[in-house]
């Protein structure tokens, strides 16, 4: 019998076991972090008691000097579900712009005509996509405020439109997160060998082909030996994996001591985010209230362009029903946040290894706002979303005051705000990149280029970030991955 070991429980590598145990395949399916009891995970009102906890990676960013030299925290789901069990549920396609660019530029295959498909099937399967539940009253004031601005009133931003403002579209059900490991691996986990909390070090490679894992280190390394390879640890942990596995820069691996089974200098390398950054108000009229068992704390988003001449927007601001105080100091308990979103970024970053053990953390460097164009867009969306503020469905209606940046800071000055409180939109891609060209990572069947028997499945493989969450396309990623590893 086949038999193939899936490195990771998330988005893609639950896809990818379910769908490889169905046709057959012995399936080994491993997790760093444990099953998901935590009930913070399934309740979308507890969403934000999951960062820092023991289902987060906890990682952050070296100091970011065009973010006010900052470390960012970048909050990776260490749990069956992966980052899907930490999210905010935000189905978004993307636009199909994005991907017809993939394939233009070296990632052949993957045009819209050929993954548009791939997320009707998703979304008519297993996983529930809806966007049929009750608006809490201050998410469907906001969504009257952003039309009062001028903005259209989008009913189905995944129909092949994104620009206005719109209820989002989520992954739950009955008031409960869905994930692909819910719906898809939890159901048939007795076919699946399955462990959690065992964390890969490397790739075993034998004669130019992938045969294994090493699980562990030292004293306490098993190796667990299978026909094929997948990794699908996400844009951190996979590029993690094959640096420590001597995949990737060759001068990098060799200052840290690691042997060098191939020069992959593109790996580590591509890396981007989407960010956010937070308008703050306070109501004086009447109380928001607190988060309500079974509802999301976030339930419209929009999408709009900072400017003129842009084929797609820029930017997707998310609202949230409570004042996301962050490292800001608090000011009150009740209160609602427009969250200005950037979701085209020209920066890109690095991820490398300082050490090659597993308690070594990655210095991973996102260079956030270091392209100008970057922090224009994103000043642009907090300008839009004090602006909605204003609007009477929600200075008149709730008696919204803005708290932060506050009246002191003109909107001249939001350039200097952006930068000072600038936080990942948790959509890093790129450290993995697919493509046709000698610094692709993967190529467009997401086999690691010069090693057999080894591909990555997970968001890393994306060339560029999609306009919008960045959840739908890593599930679509799985299942293509999935058809890849089957065909051969």
């Amino acid at each position: 019998m086949r038999s193939a070991i899936v490195v990771g429980a998330g988005t893609s590598g639950a896809i990818v076991a379910r769908r490889l145990s169905d046709a057959g395949v012995a399936v080994t399916l491993i997790e760093a972090g444990g099953y998901d009891t935590n009930p913070a995970i399934h309740d979308p009102s507890r969403a934000g008691e999951l960062w820092h906890s023991a289902e987060d990676w906890d990682f952050f960013t070296v100091p970011q000097p065009h973010a006010g030299g900052r470390r960012l925290h970048l909050p990776r789901g260490k749990v069956t579900g992966g980052s899907h069990a930490l999210n905010a549920m935000i189905w978004v396609r993307g636009a199909a712009s994005d991907y017809d660019r993939w394939d233009r530029e070296g990632a052949t295959g993957w045009s819209w005509a050929d993954v548009e498909p791939v997320f009707a099937a998703i979304e008519n399967d297993l996983l529930p996509v809806t966007d049929d539940y009750p608006l809490s009253p201050i998410q469907a004031s906001i969504i009257e405020a952003a039309v009062q601005e001028g903005l259209p009133h989008n009913p189905n931003y995944n129909g092949g439109v994104l620009d206005g403002v719109s209820q989002e579209q989520v992954t739950m059900r009955d008031g409960r997160r869905v994930n692909t490991w819910t719906a898809y691996a939890q159901p048939i986990a007795e076919q699946l060998t399955i462990l959690t909390g065992r964390e890969v070090h490397s790739v075993i490679v034998h004669d130019g082909r992938a045969v294994g894992v090493r699980l562990g280190e030292g004293e306490e390394t098993e190796e667990v030996r299978a026909d094929e390879v997948i990794l699908a640890a996400g844009a951190i942990g996979t590029p993690v994996i094959l640096l420590r596995s001597g995949i990737g820069p060759a001068d990098e691996l060799d200052a840290l001591g690691i042997p060098v089974v191939l020069d992959a200098p593109g790996v580590g390398r591509n890396l981007h985010d989407h960010l956010l950054s937070p308008v703050i108000f306070a109501t004086g009229k009447k109380p928001v209230g607190p988060p309500q068992p079974g509802v999301s704390v976030t339930q419209s988003h929009l999408f709009w362009r900072s400017r003129e001449g842009l084929p797609e927007p820029d930017t997707q601001p998310i609202h949230f029903s409570v004042p996301m105080w962050g490292e800001l100091e608090p000011r009150g308990s009740d209160g609602f946040t427009l969250m200005a979103g950037l979701v085209t970024p020209y920066s890109r970053g690095s991820l490398r290894l300082t050490g090659p053990g597993l308690a070594d953390p990655p210095a991973i460097d996102l260079a956030a706002l270091e392209d100008q164009r970057d922090a224009d867009a994103l000043a642009a969306s907090v300008r839009q979303c004090r602006r909605i503020g204003t609007r009477p469905a929600l200075a008149e209606e709730w008696g919204a005051t803005e708290v932060y940046p506050g009246p002191d800071v003109p909107d001249d000055a939001v350039e200097d705000w952006v930068r000072r409180t600038a936080i990942t939109y948790h959509h890093q891609v790129g450290t993995c990149r697919m493509g046709s060209d000698a610094e692709a990572v993967v190529d467009p069947q997401l086999r690691v280029r010069g090693i057999d028997g080894l591909r990555v499945v997970d968001a890393s493989v994306m060339p560029t970030v999609p306009t919008g969450n960045t959840n739908a396309p890593a599930a679509m990623i799985g299942e293509r991955g999935a058809r890849f590893v089957l065909a051969g």
